[in-house]
């Protein structure tokens, strides 16, 4: 069983404030295949670090305004 990641994102609001973005759209402007979004998007694969700041190009925000990491005193490790 694949543990699941404890990074968090925005990707599927950002998808749909960029006028209802599609996965598999997403999925072509990053060069990856929809599953890997979807798996993205439920937080069971973490992407690579080039990978998050394609993401962000892709919506035009930071990186930390798609991806999020819990304060280390915020629950166990």
């Amino acid at each position: 069983m694949v543990k699941p990641t404890r990074v968090t994102n925005r990707i599927r609001a950002l998808r749909f404030e960029h006028g209802e973005m599609t996965q598999a759209a997403l999925a072509e402007r990053i060069g990856v295949t929809r599953q890997t979004v979807i798996a993205i998007e439920q937080g069971r694969y973490s992407p690579s670090l080039e990978m998050a700041f394609r993401i962000a190009h892709v919506f035009g925000v930071r990186l930390d305004e798609v991806f999020q990491y819990p304060d280390p005193g915020e629950g166990p490790a």
